[in-house]
């Protein structure tokens, strides 16, 4: 019924994936957003927000909120940069520890992403939607 209806089919894989990474972020005690926000925090300390907003498709606002959120647990600090106006993000020594386990839960579910998708299929359609995410910016 729906064969052609982008935003019917795109939802019914998000809603597969969300359950799917909600499941294996659940043993981290992070939401997925979470866990890869401190992911990109993790590789680029000192990241700024306008740039983590970038980086993660995100508005700022959100951004904002997830910053908080990490914070409130203990595994990023805010700290100002040599640009005064500006903030930097920084992981915790807590979240430092954590930094393996990040890896290993996203490497788990890339393999498994290929185990079912196929590795050539799995990325073609990350890059099919990334472009299309961009052509509708």
């Amino acid at each position: 019924m729906f064969d052609r209806c982008l935003y019917f089919n795109v939802n019914a894989l998000a809603r597969r994936v969300n359950k799917k990474w909600n499941e294996a972020f659940r043993t981290l005690e992070l939401s997925p957003a979470h866990g890869y926000m401190l992911r990109a925090v993790l590789a680029m300390p000192g990241i700024a927000q306008k740039r983590l907003a970038r980086e993660l498709q995100l508005e700022k606002s959100t951004v904002t909120r997830f910053v908080d959120a990490l914070s409130d647990r203990g595994l990023v600090v805010r700290r100002r940069l040599d640009d005064a106006r500006e903030q930097g993000i920084f992981p915790t020594p807590e979240a430092e520890k954590m930094q393996d386990s990040l890896e290993q839960l996203g490497e788990q579910l890339y393999e498994e992403m290929i185990d079912r998708i196929g590795r050539k299929q799995l990325v073609s359609l990350v890059s099919q939607i990334r472009q299309a995410a961009e052509k509708l910016e």
